[in-house]
């Protein structure tokens, strides 16, 4: 990929030799003003493309900056790659080299091979850091995860954030450890077998130390968002704009040594370009791919349900290599817990659940009562491994008015259910952590701005989010410091949970049928209001069937269309029997999945 302008942020060389750039197209003056070690103010060079310049000899690494514009407004570096105070100090040049890395012989993992682990660095450990990641890394192997997402970690205001706040794309949050303390994550995890996704924001910046303005036209009120204006993808100056975060991408995936990020809310991306910004990354990071020799996925977080974004480019998509499918854990989540409330009204019934199994979205067309239109499209000729399904997310936790888990409500038996509902699907998996041992403190949402209006209107906009659920009790206060401890987890596990969870792990990995992941890989078949069965195939043939049984009560299974069964695996204590003949009835347990094999 080729990029139209110089690299922006400070760039340490190895001769030590510092060269800033930041664009500000309509500025007069701009000037590289050193904080510390020592004092000083250099003036520096525009280019004809707005960008402004300066090389620095025997810079030394932990210089800290400001860039005055205009002779006096002072400003951090919008490309600053440590921010040591916090949004609102002084950029610090980092070190880019890391001297530590083990990976050399690490080529990156396919989507379809992964079983994903969501976390959050500042309450995923007591440590509450980087470091803590790097102690629970033993622990996510043995129970079978080979990927773990970690949400945003670009520098947002104040020290506890769910990071979708961040204002320094570039840089990486102070207080969860340096540069290298991120590195070594990845290093780390690689050693583990374990890639590592980062999610990452490109459609919206946070409120506070969001200085961008000062610099360029870097947002555009063509659009509108939740946040405010749009990010400048397609209006006037857009072309370094989409530039710097094309330019961020790559920093991730190239020298954090990153396999892969998570595209936050990708239609919250709004361009009408000839090539949407985000044909133009998939584009950027398939040439970055070649170069390395390594697998890098881009993956969505999509509100629509609009195939084109993982279509191959080749046909006209994006080319992405997969998706978050929401509408699977809508359809799961109301057949668990039959809330009908806000979204879930569009969710009700074994036959949603039934179409989310097979068409991986469940409204491909069809009229949306929730959205009063009709929504989506068919998804054709796609790998069911493009969709990644889950029971739980940090959006489906932590956008409920309490915060409460899955665990809050249901009972052990129903928490296997949900479980094997999606580690048992065609679709590519995702556990959000502390899920798989039935963690039971909630996952709230959480802030530390030092913005009075700010506060407020966060605090106003939070109960109003919920307005339309018959949601009961009072919204806990994002800027309190209990909310966030309160959503640490506890480590206190629910063994029989946690060991059906590294059960159905392996049984995915060691069984054939469930790799198989292509276009006709599954059949479902309706079974009663409450139960669905599901038919894994080999080469076009049934080779597993898989019982999901909803109901309190146990349901008699009449016939088993004409094949003889091996039982594999139920999350259930009542055993299954051993083996099932053809056309001999049997019973399903009450809430449970059961796993049975094709006899040859």
């Amino acid at each position: 990929m080729a990029h139209y302008y110089t690299p922006v942020g400070a760039h340490l060389g190895p001769d030590q030799i510092c060269t800033f750039t930041v664009w500000a197209p309509f500025r007069k003056a701009v000037s590289l003003v050193v904080i510390a070690p020592l004092p000083a103010e250099y003036p520096m060079a525009r280019d004809e493309n707005g960008y402004w310049h300066y090389r620095m000899a025997a810079t030394p690494t932990g210089l800290q900056y400001l860039y005055k514009l205009d002779n006096d407004l002072l400003r951090p570096d919008p490309a600053s790659r440590y921010q040591p105070g916090g949004v609102h100090g002084p950029s610090a040049v980092v070190q880019p080299a890391y001297p530590h890395w083990t990976d050399d012989d690490w080529r990156g993992l396919e989507l379809k091979d992964l079983v994903l682990y969501e976390l959050h660095t500042g309450t995923f450990s007591p440590q509450r850091n980087f470091q803590g990641i790097i102690a629970r890394l033993s622990y996510l192997e043995k129970l079978g995860v080979n990927a773990i997402e970690i949400m945003p970690v670009a520098q947002f205001s104040g020290t506890r954030n769910w990071g979708y706040d961040g204002v320094y794309p570039f840089a990486v949050q102070h207080n969860y450890g340096s540069v290298n303390g991120l590195k070594e994550v990845v290093n780390a995890a690689h050693k583990h077998g374990i890639a590592v996704i980062l999610d990452v924001v490109y459609n919206h910046l946070g409120p506070e130390g969001n200085y961008f303005a000062d610099f360029g036209p870097y947002f555009t009120s063509k659009y509108k968002t939740p946040w405010a204006d749009a990010v400048n993808f397609d209006d006037a100056y857009c072309d370094a704009v989409r530039d710097y975060f094309l330019q961020n991408a790559l920093m991730w995936l190239d020298e954090f040594h990153i396999d892969g990020l998570r595209l936050d809310a990708v239609h919250a991306i709004w361009d009408c370009s000839a090539r949407h910004f985000v044909a133009e990354l998939s584009e950027a990071v398939s040439v970055l791919e070649r170069r390395l020799g390594r697998r890098k996925l881009l993956i969505a977080e999509i509100d629509y349900n609009a195939p084109r974004y993982i279509d191959p480019v080749e046909q006209g998509g994006y080319g992405l290599a997969g998706q978050w499918v929401d509408e699977f854990h809508h359809a799961l989540h109301t057949m668990l817990t039959g809330e009908l409330d806000g979204y879930y009204e569009d969710f009700n019934g074994i036959a949603h659940l039934a179409k989310a199994y097979k068409d991986n979205y469940v409204y491909t067309g069809q009229y949306s009562p929730h959205r009063k239109r009709r929504f989506g499209d068919l998804p054709r000729n796609h790998h069911y491994s493009d969709f990644i399904v889950f029971s739980q997310n940090h959006d489906q936790v932590g956008n409920r008015l309490l915060g409460d888990r899955l665990s809050a409500t249901l009972d052990l038996p129903a928490l296997k259910l949900a479980a094997a509902a999606y580690l048992l699907a065609p679709q590519t998996p995702m556990i959000f952590m502390g899920e798989e041992y039935g963690e039971t403190k909630p996952f709230q949402f959480f802030t530390s701005h030092g913005d009075a209006e700010l506060i407020a209107a966060l605090r106003e906009g939070r109960r109003r989010e919920f307005a339309s659920f018959n949601w009961q009790g009072a919204v806990p206060d994002p800027q309190s410091e209990n909310t966030f401890y309160g959503s640490a987890l506890s480590w206190e596990p629910n063994e029989a949970l946690l060991e059906c969870y590294r059960s159905l792990i392996a049984l995915r990995r060691n069984t054939p049928a469930l790799q198989n992941q292509g276009p006709g890989c599954i059949a479902v078949e309706i079974l009663n209001e409450k139960a669905l069965l599901l038919q894994r195939k080999l080469e076009e043939k049934p080779a597993l069937f898989i019982y999901l049984n909803f109901s309190k009560d146990a349901i008699n299974v009449t016939n088993v269309n004409g094949y003889t069964l091996n039982a594999v695996f139920t999350t259930h204590t009542q055993p299954l029997p051993a083996e099932i003949a053809v056309h001999a009835g049997f019973q399903l347990p009450a809430m449970s999945a059961s796993v049975f094999a094709v006899k040859e």
